[in-house]
């Protein structure tokens, strides 16, 4: 079992950046793939970004490339999202999750268990 747990969500203006952490406890997640993913009111959860387990391969929405970067501290238990220039259709619920192995193949949410309860994120116009 692995429990995730998100933070650094918040309000901000279009234009602004936030950072979010997905913290991380119980089995190890450095063998494994992470995931971020969100969830617009109304709408369904949809595949950000993902990165492999070694840091050294990412993946990205088309509408964040460019944007937003992920990354992983395995010793610290914990992948973050960069998230620049952000625009208010970027508001919604974040959440992160645990690959079911160490490569990401383009499945989206089919990849992923384990996932956290999510942090709001919200930009103003």
């Amino acid at each position: 079992q692995v429990q995730l747990v998100e933070s650094g969500g918040g309000l901000v203006q279009a234009g602004g950046s936030l950072r979010l952490a997905c913290a991380t406890s119980g089995r190890t997640m450095s063998n494994y793939a992470m995931g971020w993913f969100r969830q617009a009111p109304g709408q369904e959860r949809e595949f950000v970004a993902a990165i492999n387990w070694g840091g050294g391969v990412t993946n990205y929405a088309d509408s964040v490339k460019g944007r937003f970067t992920i990354s992983r501290e395995n010793a610290k238990k914990t992948v973050y999202l960069q998230m620049n220039s952000l625009k208010p259709d970027d508001t919604a619920v974040y959440y992160c999750a645990v690959g079911y192995s160490g490569d990401y193949r383009g499945r989206g949410l089919a990849e992923f268990t384990s996932w956290g309860q999510g942090t709001q994120v919200t930009v103003s116009s």
